[in-house]
């Protein structure tokens, strides 16, 4: 396994092995690697605890069930193996944006956090308005 100097893995490994996921998940399971509808379930979910019977009444929901199944695990699983990774690797910090951000907004963590949340929007928009 080739690791950089930071103590991560090669982005270009890491991405090769992605990929061969992706494709073992797809020949195997018949079902392709996402996460953009887990987070759709997730507020299906959270809203469902202060309105159940709005939920069920949305077409989306009738169609993608906010539920937990092997997708909402593999973003969990994302979450824990990134963190594992993070500490294993000795690269794990805590950082609210990368130094980049604060080359590229200023000094200003508001204004570099609504930069992020604003990409993260768009981002989101554009995998569910092509149902991924």
């Amino acid at each position: 396994m080739k690791i950089t100097r930071d103590g991560g893995w090669s982005p270009y490994l890491a991405g090769a092995l992605a990929g061969l996921l992706l494709i073992a998940s797809a020949w195997v399971s018949g079902k392709f690697v996402g996460a953009s509808t887990t987070y759709v379930r997730s507020a299906g979910m959270l809203e469902s605890l202060f309105s159940p019977e709005r939920v069920k009444s949305l077409d989306y929901f009738v169609k993608e069930a906010p539920v937990i199944d092997w997708q909402w695990m593999f973003v969990i699983g994302i979450i824990i193996g990134s963190f594992i990774s993070a500490i294993t690797s000795g690269s794990f910090r805590t950082q609210a944006l990368p130094d980049m951000w604060r080359e590229r907004f200023g000094p200003s963590r508001v204004k570099r956090g609504a930069a992020a949340l604003a990409g993260g929007v768009v981002a989101m928009y554009g995998a569910r308005l092509a149902d991924g």
